[in-house]
């Protein structure tokens, strides 16, 4: 077994026995791991307080090639997020957050840009008036960084550049962006899109902070949360369980 030392964050917790837990913890250096924290929650235990859920912690690990579970052996604390702790629409963001990152990841798949993507997002969430446009779009660097980003301008089918019909572009969520009229005909779950829609989805799927002028009203991103939620949806396989509880 391989000590290592990383940064985490806790994605779930169960406690077991009766002083110890089973941790999954989305990783900067080797991705998402489940591992043993023995005495964790024992009290004067030095693992108390290091892994909370969605705290960002410096941690280290016997981390096995194996299946079977890793075992924290160091856990402290480095930064922790007090609008969680204060805001239920926050807390509800950074579940949805941590639904993802246990969800769509593979364990021992490393990703540090969603990692540092993740932190940023956590640190965030306290600011009422950016938290869904922040939570939009670290949806969309999850999808990017996982190899499922949509494609925004030509068509998810053809590769042909795409042009709006009328204001409306069609969209595949199953086959992962918009599409021609051409390859329209026959896809499966296809929404339409108004270019207002696609050009916010395309503004946040951007670097630089242009996403912070976009429109923050419910009526503008009603739907671009439906459509992204969808496309999560989709890969999940299911519908997440905090999705319901975002809103706009």
């Amino acid at each position: 077994m391989a000590s290592v030392r990383t940064l985490g964050i806790v994605v779930r917790s169960t406690d077991v026995f009766e002083t110890s837990s089973v941790v999954t913890i989305f990783t900067r250096e080797i991705g998402k791991v489940s591992a043993l924290a023995k005495g964790a929650r024992r009290l004067k235990s030095p693992l108390q307080g290091g892994l909370d859920l969605l705290d960002v912690s410096d941690i280290v690990l016997l981390h096995k090639a194996t299946e079977a579970l890793d075992l924290v052996t160091e856990a402290v604390a480095l930064e922790r997020f007090g609008s969680l702790r204060r805001d239920l629409a926050a807390l509800y963001a950074g579940y949805y957050i941590a639904e993802l990152l246990s969800d769509l990841t593979d364990f021992n798949d490393p990703h540090p840009r969603l990692f540092d993507a993740a932190a940023i997002t956590l640190r965030q969430l306290g600011d009422p008036l950016l938290r869904s446009r922040r939570v939009l779009r670290f949806e969309l660097a999850c999808l990017r960084e996982l190899g499922s980003m949509p494609m925004l301008d030509a068509c998810a089918h053809c590769g042909q550049y795409v042009e709006a019909r009328g204001d409306t572009f069609a969209f595949g969520l199953a086959t992962g962006g918009v599409l021609c009229p051409e390859c329209r005909p026959g896809q499966p779950h296809v929404a339409t899109l108004t270019g207002r829609t696609l050009d916010a989805i395309r503004i946040l799927a951007s670097p630089g902070n242009d996403w912070r002028d976009l429109d923050p009203s419910p009526s503008a991103l009603q739907p671009v949360r439906t459509t992204l939620g969808s496309i999560v949806s989709h890969l999940m396989g299911h519908r997440p369980r905090l999705l319901p509880f975002l809103g706009v």
